[in-house]
């Protein structure tokens, strides 16, 4: 007997072949059967003029400690995703010796912006090796997760506080890769690491692993080689604009050396900046010849990220801003109304070295948000462009005082400036690259800042009833069968006999993603921004119902997948 019949439904099975209409039937976890089901089964539902999809997989997400208290991963499982891969960037909970669980926690909290309360209160911190951070997962968690070993852990466990700052000895080094061979044996999909000069600590100090050397790279992406179904993932300064000529060796020299696939995220794409996307997928080229495999991951939606002078976000980033915004409150709004100051910010923020971040620098462009004061009252929604008319401002002082009359906690929306055609048709062509993945969500990261989750559905939607830049069943394979396939998992991106059932059901004539809206309900009442999914009917994961009309049901089916055993090596060539 199945355990469920799906009838009916148009299946598009992740391959990019043609729908087809099926029934699909599931048993033990498994899709038992495609085609016309006469066998009985426990439950069953019409789903004529639905889609039946595989699961979406998301390739890049930090849901290391999230999903202790959020067994569910939301808002990733209400938009269709049933595998994530986390740990990457470098940052990740384990391993992790007692006395430096306060530091990570600072760490995670500064540089992936989540709440330190909900850190503190919402994971139990009881492991010490990478192993039985997987074991505290397994059993309870409602999607598959994958994680790579991050590391800043690996440097701080072996180091301490040297490793901020220091360099490993020899019998150091030979630990540190010791102790990522271990995590590896415990099922960890690789190594992830940063350089990117964006990443700080609590301590306001660059994190660990951005003191690294290439030989101790070099050496780490040996010893991912030598396990089965590994990756790397790596960052640097150059992820957010364009890549130096050493950068660039850096990324070949470590897939080449291991023998496996490197991501990176995440690759932006302006058409006022051409030549970005041609420097940047150079690395590819190189990695192909050097014979590695260098892939790119980029987002097919724009994913809005909010700022607030009051708290650390991405204006923080831009050149000389971070003092100033690093200031306490009085004397940060002090400051900020020096038309001095105001200026050199303005310069900063508009040279070559604020790099991607130039595009922040806008500020008449910027809409309102929440506010806070009865001076700002009627102002949300609105443009700082209009209002600086009315004024008789500046916009960037325009922009100053509404924030110091809510004692800069006003949330601030930039509207993107690569929202013309000419930057969609550009993603599109982009997108047919060998080495271009679509991802990069931060799932997990940054969360009261941004909302990158829900990109499934909302490209998705585009594609059925929006630009169309891509066909449904292209669309589909980009965001189950290609992500699967990079990471070697074993029976699942497809909707296949005997394939693992990660599924998700949807209504093409609605499904999309509802606006970002701030919610507190992380542990210790933190905010995190939310979306609700649009025309999901269900979703699957090991052919348990976890999903219903965007409820969560109950169930935690999801598994900890884990490096050999559910993926496979993936060839470089």
């Amino acid at each position: 007997m199945l355990d469920h019949v799906i009838k009916g439904a148009t299946v598009v099975d992740g391959t990019g072949s043609p729908a087809f209409v099926a029934d699909v039937g599931i048993r033990d976890g498994r899709i038992a059967v495609i085609g016309a089901v006469t066998e009985e089964s426990r439950t069953t539902e019409d789903a004529a003029g639905l889609v039946l999809a595989p699961g979406f997989v998301d390739p890049h997400t930090h849901y290391d400690a999230q999903l202790f208290w959020d067994p569910y991963a939301t808002p990733s499982l209400n938009h269709g995703v049933t595998t994530v891969a986390a740990g990457n960037c470098g940052f990740t909970l384990a391993p992790l010796k007692p006395q430096d669980a306060d530091y990570t926690r600072r760490m995670m909290s500064k540089v992936e912006g989540m709440s330190l309360v909900a850190l503190e209160e919402g994971a139990p911190w009881s492991w010490r090796g990478f192993g039985e951070y997987l074991d505290a997962l397994e059993g309870r968690i409602a999607v598959n997760a994958g994680f790579m070993v991050g590391h800043c852990a690996l440097r701080r466990y072996v180091m301490g506080a040297d490793a901020v700052g220091g360099q490993p000895t020899e019998e150091q080094l030979a630990e540190i890769v010791g102790l990522l061979h271990e995590a590896m044996d415990a099922g960890a999909w690789g190594f992830s690491t940063t350089q990117s000069s964006t990443h700080s600590d609590g301590d306001g100090q660059p994190v660990a692993s951005r003191h690294a050397r290439p030989e101790e790279l070099l050496a780490l992406s040996r010893a991912v080689g030598e396990h089965e179904g590994t990756q790397i993932e790596a960052i640097v300064a150059g992820c957010l604009d364009q890549f130096s000529d050493a950068e660039i060796d850096l990324f070949v020299e470590m897939s080449a050396v291991a023998g496996r696939p490197l991501n990176w995220n995440v690759l932006t794409v302006d058409a006022a900046v051409p030549e970005r996307v041609p420097r940047q997928l150079f690395a590819s080229e190189r990695a192909r010849k050097a014979g590695g495999r260098v892939v790119a991951l980029t987002m097919p939606i724009l994913t809005p990220m909010n700022m607030s002078l009051g708290t650390f976000c991405a204006l923080n980033l831009i050149p000389g801003w971070g003092p100033i915004l690093g200031l306490p409150v009085p004397e940060r709004i002090a400051k900020l109304r020096e038309p001095g100051v105001r200026a050199e910010m303005l310069r900063s923020a508009n040279s070559k070295e604020a790099g991607v971040f130039r595009r922040l620098a806008n500020f008449g462009r910027y809409v309102i948000g929440d506010t806070y004061s009865e001076a700002n009252e009627g102002l949300t929604g609105r443009v700082v462009k209009d209002i600086a008319e009315e004024r008789g401002q500046e916009p960037f002082e325009c922009l100053v005082e509404i924030c110091a009359a809510d004692q800069l906690r006003t949330v601030l929306w930039p509207m993107p400036s690569d929202n013309d055609p000419a930057s969609w048709a550009l993603r599109a062509e982009t997108w047919q690259h060998e080495d271009v993945l679509l991802g990069g969500s931060d799932a997990g990261a940054h969360l009261d800042r941004m909302c990158g989750a829900p990109y499934t559905t909302r490209f998705i939607g585009d594609c059925l009833r929006g630009r169309k830049l891509v066909g449904l069943e292209q669309a589909v394979k980009m965001l189950t069968d290609d992500p699967a396939r990079l990471f070697g998992l074993r029976e699942r991106g497809q909707v296949r006999e005997g394939w693992h059932a990660d599924l998700v059901l949807f209504d093409p004539e609605r499904i999309d993603a509802g606006k970002a809206t701030l919610l507190h309900d992380l542990p210790g009442d933190s905010p995190r921004l939310d979306s609700k999914a649009i025309g999901v009917t269900a979703v699957w994961v090991n052919g348990v119902e976890a999903i219903r009309g965007d409820v969560v049901s109950g169930s935690v089916p999801g598994r900890v997948l884990r490096s050999g055993r559910d993926t496979r090596t993936v060839s470089t060539r």
